[in-house]
């Protein structure tokens, strides 16, 4: 069963890591240490594989305050799944750091941005589609006679699952046409192709905005009640949801200053979600380590967890291969990145057969079937001033727990790309 009991706790990781720098302070214990061994030992083999192992885990504490001490982000809650089981689990730095100074601790709450789009919202369509009460290959206009305008009466819900719709990537505001939380929607109804649909990979806020909305049209509910009915809530992901109560706000990370005081804390950090009143297919949704480790492991044991199941296994299939159009290179899932220009996230050693989402907050994670693998990085990058990067980290992140648990056959994989928003 998963979160079980043989989980290492952080306890155990920050020994560790306390053992290490006690060595790397005092040489000389560590040349005490080795011989002691060598001396105990009919061989010298012994002592030779202690030279040459390395923890991986203790690469991750070097890494993650590595960049915390560079200021790219004031913490982080990294997560690494392997085989049914929590492999690594440990908070860094602080979650806050204006107006008041807080410890990261490992239940904190995120602002996940972007990986609502893989967490609600594609999931969400996807089981309408294993429900039959949706198809793929319909046209959004279908179910959203509104969104039809503008030449757009042929787009398919495929085509928006997998960003090759031709809509914008967001959208565009002028002195003129100013957005707001009465026009948005139509504003994204009215709006133009850049592209014809299916020829062109161009990531899309809008078209996720869209999804959101034909779930709530087929199913009379918001697309968080029926996230929360149908995914989270089986799942047992007690600390996922849109719109956090106000008990709930004191343990989420902060994210940018507002323009008139404050800082952003509970509240969607996405504009376009912000005006759409912070339940929207883009972005919304806030969880924890732990919540996400419960999806991703429902998704490497093919739609179930603990009994409990939530999607078919060729739901799951169908969710995370590739359905980008024939001979694009941009290779996209419903919602999932595989190999994109966006994939620098992966690292080197994740399987072709891989697959993940980032967040624009700072958070991120991927997926690895092959072996059993999952990498969770939750970071509020933007706290406080939205200037962090985290996309160095996350690609250095990816090579350890990659390469940790790489097949023995299997060659680094090319990993090229820019940061996904």
């Amino acid at each position: 069963m998963f979160f079980s009991t043989h989980f290492p706790s952080s306890r155990i990781r920050t020994g560790s890591a306390a053992l290490t720098k006690l060595f790397q302070t005092f040489p000389v214990l560590w040349v005490f240490l080795l011989q002691t061994l060598a001396a105990l030992s009919p061989t010298n083999q012994d002592l030779d594989a202690a030279l040459q192992t390395s923890d991986p885990f203790v690469e991750i504490d070097h890494v993650v305050e590595h960049h915390i001490g560079l200021g790219n982000l004031p913490g982080a809650v990294v997560l690494v799944g392997h085989q049914d089981a929590i492999a690594f689990e440990k908070a860094y730095g602080n979650r806050s750091v204006e107006p008041e100074i807080e410890a990261m601790t490992p239940e904190t709450v995120f602002d996940l941005a972007s990986l609502t789009k893989v967490v609600a919202s594609a999931p969400s369509v996807m089981l309408l589609v294993q429900k039959g009460r949706l198809k793929l290959d319909d046209p959004v206009s279908k179910y959203l006679p509104a969104f039809g305008q503008a030449g757009k009466k042929k787009v398919t819900l495929r085509q928006l699952l997998v960003h090759y719709s031709g809509l914008p990537a967001d959208l565009r505001q002028t002195r003129r046409r100013r957005i707001t939380s009465k026009n948005v929607l139509s504003r994204i109804y009215q709006t133009r192709l850049v592209a014809r649909p299916g020829q062109q990979f161009i990531y899309s806020d809008l078209g996720f905005v869209v999804l959101g909305k034909v779930v709530e049209k087929v199913t009379g509910q918001s697309l968080s009640r029926f996230a929360q009915e149908n995914i989270f809530s089986p799942l047992g992901m007690a600390s996922t949801g849109f719109l956090p109560r106000p008990e709930v706000i004191p343990n989420i990370a902060p994210t940018e200053r507002l323009k008139e005081g404050g800082m952003l804390r509970g509240q969607v950090h996405d504009p376009l979600a912000s005006k759409l009143g912070g339940v929207a297919g883009d972005a919304g949704l806030f969880s924890t380590a732990r919540d996400l480790a419960r999806f991703c492991q429902m998704l490497l044991q093919r739609g179930s967890l603990n009994g409990v199941e939530v999607f078919r296994p060729d739901t799951v299939a169908l969710m995370t291969s590739p359905q980008s159009p024939d001979g694009k290179p941009d290779i996209r899932g419903f919602g999932w990145d595989i190999q994109s220009t966006y994939s620098s996230v992966k690292g080197s050693f994740f399987s072709p057969g891989s697959y993940g989402h980032t967040g624009y907050t700072g958070t991120s994670l991927w997926i690895d079937p092959e072996t059993q693998t999952f990498l969770i990085i939750l970071t509020n990058r933007v706290h406080p001033d939205g200037k962090g990067n985290v996309k160095e980290l996350r690609t250095e992140l990816a090579n350890i727990v990659g390469r940790t648990f790489q097949p023995a056959s299997l060659p680094p994989a090319d990993a090229t790309g820019t940061h996904q928003p």
